[in-house]
């Protein structure tokens, strides 16, 4: 890997000197750094790149900001096999799983090639006005159609192959990736899909009939959502990104995209990992490998009888904690 590029969000106010090092640090180990006009500022550089150009351009691809800053990456990938280190400079980050302390020694890792690449599938969404397409993106978390008005709801006609679903009157639809199963699609009360799955999450904003729940549907079929409401302000947002008004009989329709995001990844920094830290689960070791550290349960500790049954003295069973 000799060219590496880099983009960051520009509005980080530690984003300067971090990048100043960075450049620093890629030049010392002789790389061809690719920067596009925003991050080349940071810098104190010139660049004439667009951000859109800079993973054509390169091996590798370090991204530094938060989650949003690595979906618009993403989607510029336009099905470039370009490897994604992710850095977070924001405040959660499921994408952007690398922190600054971990930053130098994980990209000597991936000089040393010691990683790993973990695809990440992304949804083919567009828009249908009668015959014809008006938006076509790829996303990588979601697609959500939601209502402007606080208010009022909005009523959607929910398609899967062709066969009718139900019809949703909620505050909106959630159409998302196992990758975007913890953004939108969790607070919205949904399930946390790993990203391997093949899978495609349907789940309901603060829907009016409590039965609407979200629903796990696999990646091969195709999902159609009209917009049965007339004359309501309703928008369909693209990973949170990209917004298109909705008109009375639109239809979204959102199928698995041909293109998938390729995430370096250090071995260590498995998803379960990862959940416990981001979602503050604060279960550091599982009680199956305390067990495995500690004397074998069945063999008593040294000077001390074995319980009988599983009782103490006098019979009386042992309190325990839960």
């Amino acid at each position: 890997m000799k060219k590496i590029g880099v983009i960051c969000k520009p509005k980080r106010d530690k984003a300067e000197p971090v990048m100043r090092e960075l450049v620093r640090w890629l030049e010392s180990r002789d790389c061809e750094v690719v920067l596009d006009r925003e991050t080349a500022a940071l810098a104190g550089m010139v660049s004439s790149n667009g951000r859109e150009d800079v993973p054509a351009l390169v091996d590798f691809l370090v991204v530094l900001g938060g989650d949003g800053s690595m979906l618009s990456v993403a989607r510029s990938m336009g099905g470039l096999e370009v490897p994604i280190l992710g850095v977070n400079l924001g405040s959660l980050g499921f994408l952007t799983e690398t922190t600054l302390d971990q930053l130098y020694p994980a990209l000597e890792r991936i000089f040393a090639e010691e990683f790993e690449i973990e695809e990440r599938p992304m949804l083919a969404a567009r828009i249908r006005r009668g015959e014809e397409a008006v938006s076509e993106h790829e996303v990588l978390n979601d697609v959500v159609i939601s209502k402007g008005a606080p208010a009022r709801i909005i009523e959607l006609e929910a398609y899967v192959d062709g066969r009718f679903v139900t019809r949703y009157r909620a505050d909106g639809l959630i159409i998302s990736t196992p990758t975007g199963s913890t953004g939108h699609s969790l607070s919205a009360g949904g399930p946390i899909l790993t990203p391997s799955l093949p899978a495609i999450i349907l789940n309901p904003i603060c829907p009016f009939t409590l039965s609407n729940r979200p629903l796990v549907l696999p990646d091969n079929v195709k999902v159609e959502v009209a917009l049965v409401t007339p004359e309501e302000d309703v928008h369909v947002t693209l990973d949170g990104q990209v917004g298109f008004a909705l008109r009375h009989r639109d239809v979204v329709e959102v199928r698995k995209g041909s293109h998938c995001v390729r995430l370096a990844k250090l071995p260590e920094n498995d998803y379960f990992s990862l959940l416990r830290n981001k979602l503050g689960w604060g279960v550091q070791l599982g009680e199956f490998q305390n067990r495995e550290a500690s004397p074998d349960p069945g063999t008593p500790a040294a000077g001390k009888a074995p319980a009988k049954d599983g009782r103490g003295k006098k019979g009386k069973k042992r309190k325990t904690s839960v």
